[in-house]
């Protein structure tokens, strides 16, 4: 691994570990419930999910410790994309953070994202990056689905409006669960489909 990808990755995980940990202390200090009801909550968002995935990434890259396969990469940027895309299209009008709570929620949705695209496109292997492997890759917002459905029902938490069982019924959730299933896959397949074809300026 080249010294400058090590330092790329080591800057966007300090930025990506900033965000998550200063979002779980203002968390803390704006708590509305048990503490241990609000750390399940803290934990329970897809962003801090996948923030914090994209930031375990960018680490072991940074210290070298790790060499993923080709298609890893591509699969933590589809999630961090998808996560700035709900949120710019369907979340951003929900509240106007300020301070420290504003730089936190750009990062975590806007700038993270962008640096793992730029990331990517730099260093993943993309033309051995196969478009069978996204059937494996959407595992990971299955569970996520499965997680809270379950844990909602049971504590009448649900950290987004689309998946507001209490709100929209299970129904309706399933057809908004079903919509973004797609958008996982068209997204991937627009990566992988880039990938293959767009060559890397050195």
């Amino acid at each position: 691994m080249k010294p400058e990808q090590k330092t790329l990755a080591l800057i966007f995980a300090l930025l990506g570990w900033f965000a998550i940990i200063a979002q779980f202390v203002l968390m803390l200090q704006n708590r509305v419930t048990f503490l241990p009801e609000t750390i399940t909550r803290f934990f329970s968002f897809f962003t801090i999910l996948t923030n914090i995935m994209t930031a375990v990434f960018f680490t072991t890259q940074a210290l070298g410790k790790r060499k993923y396969k080709a298609g890893a990469l591509t699969a933590i940027t589809v999630y961090i994309t998808i996560v700035g895309l709900v949120y710019q299209v369907l979340l951003r009008h929900l509240w106007a953070p300020t301070g420290l709570q504003k730089m936190v929620d750009e990062l975590l949705h806007s700038v993270i994202p962008v640096l793992a695209i730029f990331y990517w496109y730099r260093y993943e292997d993309r033309h051995h990056v196969l478009y069978r492997q996204i059937a494996g890759w959407l595992l990971y917002p299955l569970a996520y689905l499965v997680y809270i459905l379950i844990r909602g029902h049971f504590s009448g938490f649900y950290p987004y409006p689309f998946v507001d069982v209490v709100q929209l019924g299970l129904g309706q959730v399933l057809i908004n669960a079903f919509f973004l299933f797609i958008l996982f896959g068209v997204i991937a397949v627009l990566f992988i489909f880039i990938g293959k074809r767009v060559k890397k300026i050195d």
